[in-house]
C-alpha cells in the first residue's frame, strides 16, 4: 500500500501542519494514504485519524493502514463535501485538516479505470464506480457548444472548439468507447505544429472530463468553509492542488480568511473592527523541489498552501 505510494510535497505538508501527539486529523482525501501514514504516525495512541475518500478501493488501502498505526481511526466513505458534511453534524472538531486534491496514482494506474490517457481503457473516469455519469456518458451526450465551453473553462484548452466539433462528428459515425479512441479524436483536431507542445495534446480535455464527471470544483467550494469550519483555535488547514483551477480556490479561500480591515480604502482609520481568522502559513504556494519532481515526475505540477485558525467561530 503506502510503501510503494509516494506523497507529494510530504516534508512540507507535515513542517506546516506540525501534527501532534493526540490530536485529530482528517484527511479529506485518503487516496493511496501516504500523507495519512505519516501524520498517523505522529498523532500516538491518543490521537485520531480520520480518512474520507468516495472510491470503494480506498477502504481496503485505508484497512491495511489502521492495522499497523497507534492512533485510533475513522474511514467514511463519502465524497469530502459529503464527509466534512457529516463530521459536521456530529459537531466533530479537529485539530489538523488537509486535501490532497486531483486523482490519486492508484487511480491513474488502475488502467481499467479510464482515467489516463496513457493506457487503452474504457471512458470512465468515475472516482466513485457507483455513481451514473462516466466519462463515455458525458462524451456521448453532451452537446458540441457544452463540450467545447468545458476544454475551454476546465482544461483551459485553447483548442477547445474544434476538439469538441471534431467529438460530435466522430460520435456520429460510431461510439467513442476507449481511451484510445477518444485520443484519436483530439490528436486529429488540433494543428499539426501544436499537437505536442506543452505535454500530451489530449491532457487538458482528459482533465477537464475527469473534473466534470466528478463534479470537482464545486465539491471544492463546498468543502473549503466546512474544512475551515471543523477546525479549533490554532487548527492548521493545508491544500494541495495540481492545476490553477484548484489552486485559485484555495489561495483565494484562505486569502479571505486571513484579511483584516475591510473598510474602504479612503477612510483614514479603520471602522470595521474587522479581525482576522486566518495566519497564513505559506505567503505563496509551496512547489516541489527538483529533486522531489526528478523522484516523481507526477508531483511536477503540486502546489501546497497551508493556514492556522486564530478564532474558535465556526465560518
Amino acid at each position: 500500500m503506502t510503501k510503494t505510494h509516494v506523497p507529494v510535497l510530504a516534508g512540507e505538508l507535515i513542517e506546516l501542519l506540525d501534527p501532534q501527539p493526540g490530536e485529530v486529523a482528517v484527511d479529506c482525501t485518503f487516496g493511496a494514504g501516504g500523507h495519512a501514514r505519516l501524520i498517523a504516525d505522529r498523532l500516538g495512541p491518543t490521537g485520531t485519524l480520520i480518512a474520507i475518500d468516495r472510491d470503494p478501493a480506498a477502504r481496503e488501502r485505508f484497512d491495511e493502514l489502521a492495522a499497523e498505526v497507534s492512533c485510533r481511526t475513522r474511514f467514511l466513505r463519502a465524497s469530502f463535501a459529503d464527509g466534512l458534511r457529516e463530521l459536521a453534524a456530529e459537531d466533530q472538531r479537529a485539530d489538523l485538516v488537509y486535501l490532497d486534491l486531483g486523482m490519486s496514482s492508484m487511480q491513474v494506474d488502475t488502467r481499467e479505470r479510464g482515467f489516463s490517457y496513457a493506457y487503452d481503457a474504457p471512458l470512465d473516469m468515475r472516482m466513485d464506480p457507483g455513481q451514473e455519469l462516466d466519462a463515455r456518458g458525458l462524451i456521448a451526450e453532451w452537446d458540441e457548444r457544452r463540450l467545447a465551453r468545458l476544454f475551454r473553462n476546465y482544461g483551459e484548452e485553447r483548442f477547445a472548439g474544434p476538439i469538441a466539433r471534431a467529438i460530435v462528428r466522430a460520435r456520429g459515425r460510431q461510439p467513442i468507447a476507449t481511451t484510445h479512441e477518444l485520443v484519436d479524436v483530439i490528436v486529429g483536431a488540433i494543428p499539426a505544429p501544436a499537437r505536442f507542445a506543452g505535454g500530451h495534446p489530449a491532457k487538458r480535455v482528459f482533465q477537464a472530463i475527469r473534473i466534470a464527471v466528478n463534479d470537482e470544483l464545486d465539491q471544492l467550494d463546498e468543502a473549503l468553509p466546512l474544512a475551515w469550519g471543523a477546525l479549533r483555535r490554532d487548527g492548521r488547514f493545508a491544500g494541495i492542488s495540481f492545476h490553477s483551477l484548484e489552486d485559485r480556490r484555495v489561495k483565494r479561500f484562505l486569502a479571505a480568511r486571513a484579511q483584516g480591515c475591510i473598510c474602504p480604502p479612503d477612510l483614514p482609520v479603520c471602522v470595521c473592527g474587522h479581525e482576522p481568522e486566518a495566519e497564513l502559513l505559506t505567503r505563496r504556494a509551496v512547489a516541489p523541489t527538483p529533486g522531489e519532481i526528478a523522484d516523481n515526475p507526477r508531483s511536477k505540477s503540486a502546489r501546497l498552501r497551508a493556514a492556522r485558525k486564530l478564532t474558535e467561530e465556526i465560518a
